[in-house]
């Protein structure tokens, strides 16, 4: 398998580096700056990308020119949020002008640039994969409100959409996989019976997330799955 990893460094971005591939595989880490201590089994090769799509087209470019020709599975975990969110302190009208572009130009445009760039390596695959870390924030019955994070996963969900339809002939599987609170803390190193004791059940370990994933790769070219509900077990949202 020759995957790519957009929003690697940390959280569920290096879970996914860490947790999904086997010997012989190849994977290429995308973010700001690469993480030391990454642990993969014998026989994989990592690359990685230093880019940083606060500058969507610069950043593009460059992860363009770096990026392998050709690619089986491509996640795409990049995403940022208000500085108060989720927190009791979050107000709209209190965000900046500023900030507004930043997110909207990291969430929306660089992942439109970055995907136009990318879709043609994966459709050199013969059974291409492209894999969007959406969130519950982007669900109708989200009951969040942090607005330009919330339009941002609204608009992933809308772009996987539209890539689906207009790549189907290619055979190209799009998954978006709407993910809710996750426990970040805690790495795959940990056991799965620690990690999801944390957050005494409103909490998602990074391991059902990549557990869930090594099963969409696994799929044959003849199905997929086209959007996954992730909550936590006590999120009353959902």
């Amino acid at each position: 398998m020759r995957l790519m990893v957009v929003g690697a460094s940390k959280g569920l971005g290096r879970a996914f580096i860490e947790g999904l591939c086997v010997p012989g595989d190849e994977v290429v880490g995308v973010s700001r700056r690469r993480p030391n201590g990454l642990s993969l089994p014998d026989s994989v090769s990592l690359d990685w990308i230093e880019a940083d799509l606060g500058a969507p087209l610069e950043a593009a470019r460059n992860i363009e020119r770096l990026a392998p020709t050709e690619l089986d599975v491509l996640i795409y975990n990049l995403g940022v949020w208000e500085d108060a969110a989720f927190t009791e302190d979050y107000s709209f009208l209190d965000e900046s002008d500023e900030s507004v572009v930043a997110m909207v130009n990291t969430n929306i445009v660089g992942t439109v640039l970055l995907l136009r760039r990318l879709i043609p390596k994966l459709l050199r695959s013969p059974k291409p994969q492209l894999i969007l870390t959406g969130s519950t924030s982007g669900l109708r019955q989200s009951g969040r409100p942090e607005v330009v994070f919330g339009a941002s996963k609204f608009a992933l969900t809308g772009i996987g959409e539209a890539l689906r339809e207009g790549f189907r002939d290619k055979g190209l599987a799009v998954t978006c996989l709407q993910l809710g609170y996750l426990n970040t803390d805690d790495d795959i190193s940990v056991s799965l019976s620690e990690a999801a004791r944390r957050g005494d059940g409103h909490l998602v370990p990074v391991h059902d997330v990549v557990s869930i994933v090594k099963s969409l790769v696994n799929l044959s070219s003849a199905s997929y799955v086209r959007e996954l509900v992730l909550p936590a077990i006590y999120d009353e949202r959902f």
